[in-house]
């Protein structure tokens, strides 16, 4: 894996356990958590392959989403 994607990776465990605890939810553990953001990084490169669009953007507008 290359050293960007590692970086959106990282943010977007950081959003996600942010999100979590915001809306007063159990965080898992880092593990869990880093193959979610996974998930949500791969589906923001897919998205911004079709929008053009800020992939910041989207991680956030994904995880915003997540419950």
């Amino acid at each position: 894996m290359g050293f960007i994607k590692n970086q959106q990776i990282k943010i977007a465990a950081n959003l996600l356990e942010w999100k979590l605890k915001n809306d007063g939810m159990k965080v898992p553990e880092r593990k869990i958590l880093k193959a979610q953001a996974e998930k949500v990084v791969d589906e923001a490169i897919k998205i911004t392959k079709t929008r053009g669009i800020n992939i910041l953007s989207i991680l956030k507008e994904l995880i915003n989403k997540q419950k």
